[in-house]
């Protein structure tokens, strides 16, 4: 993944944000909507994008194109400071790939312990029983 390369290929369209602020909301454009296409980017190689692809499918456009918001704060500039932030986490997770998981032998000093365990409980539970009348 080609940091530089990907903030390059950012798009980027300032929106009317809801929420908080007055007056103030409705005349600027403080919300930002970041656009980055996934399959087209020169900053992914084609097995990072065929990961994302993958992992991302229900977040991208029919055409690959990952949208994000972001109208928290008053601010277009720190909203767009967080938008790019959140996709570069997104990234950064979605192309983790996990280490496979080794599976391990159980010794066999566990096994005999829980297996006099259940023996012990199931002599304490026979001695509650009444005793048998022939």
């Amino acid at each position: 993944m080609k940091l530089d390369k990907i903030l390059q290929e950012l798009e980027f369209k300032a929106l009317r944000s809801s929420g908080p602020g007055g007056q103030h909301v409705n005349k600027t454009a403080s919300k930002i909507e970041l656009s980055f296409n996934v399959l087209q980017s020169e900053g992914l190689t084609e097995a990072e994008k065929q990961r994302l692809q993958e992992k991302l499918g229900s977040r991208l456009t029919a055409d690959g194109i990952l949208l994000m918001q972001c109208g928290e704060t008053r601010s277009q500039h720190r909203n767009k400071k967080l938008v790019i932030e959140r996709l570069l986490q997104l990234l950064q997770e979605n192309l983790r790939i996990p280490k496979p998981r080794k599976k391990s032998k159980l010794p066999k000093a566990v096994i005999e312990k829980r297996l006099e365990a259940k023996r012990r409980q199931g002599l304490k539970k026979a001695q509650r029983r009444p005793p048998q009348t022939d």
